[in-house]
């Protein structure tokens, strides 16, 4: 299913949800205009289609003591798909790489790091990120301050992209 086959009432239900993922099924329901029970299908059927991919509750990293964030912009000295493919298995084993994105351009690889302050950082830098395999060149970023943190998408951008090919 593909996000132009999603009704309106199916994309209100997604940006509810992204708004607010705790609210429940009955306030989700009243938001979106349409009963209890027809609400929960749907968002099952939301689930099941991957359009919902989870839920969780946004922490403050720097409530809980991690300090510093940081962007690892990653060079590779290989680009074979394995070699992408085994990098990105890395990642995922680091538990200070919160996220790993893949680019084009002179960059391979951006990964966003937390770290309660910056020794462990630059321990993980050294001692693990830098070392690993195929690591050709790592330049890092210190974030200062977030100006924004949206999670998910623009809905309002999909449904005015939607009415223009109506």
């Amino acid at each position: 299913m593909s996000a132009s086959k999603l009704d309106p009432i199916d994309r209100k239900i997604l940006a509810e949800l992204q708004a607010d993922g705790r609210m429940t099924n009955v306030e989700l329901a009243k938001r979106v205009g349409i009963s209890a029970p027809p609400c929960l299908r749907r968002m099952r059927t939301l689930e099941e289609a991957g359009f919902i991919r989870g839920y969780h509750a946004q922490v403050d990293g720097r409530e809980l003591g991690f300090e510093v964030q940081v962007f690892a912009m990653v060079g590779l000295k290989s680009q074979a798909e394995s070699d992408l493919s085994a990098f990105e298995q890395k990642c995922r084993s680091w538990p200070l790489v919160r996220e790993c994105h893949m680019l084009n351009g002179e960059v391979d690889f951006i990964l966003k790091c937390v770290a309660p302050d910056l020794s462990t950082f630059q321990s993980f830098l050294t001692g693990e990120l830098t070392a690993a395999d195929n690591v050709a060149s790592v330049k890092t970023s210190l974030v200062i301050r977030a100006a924004k943190e949206e999670p998910g998408v623009p809905f309002e951008v999909l449904e005015h992209r939607l009415s223009q090919s109506a």
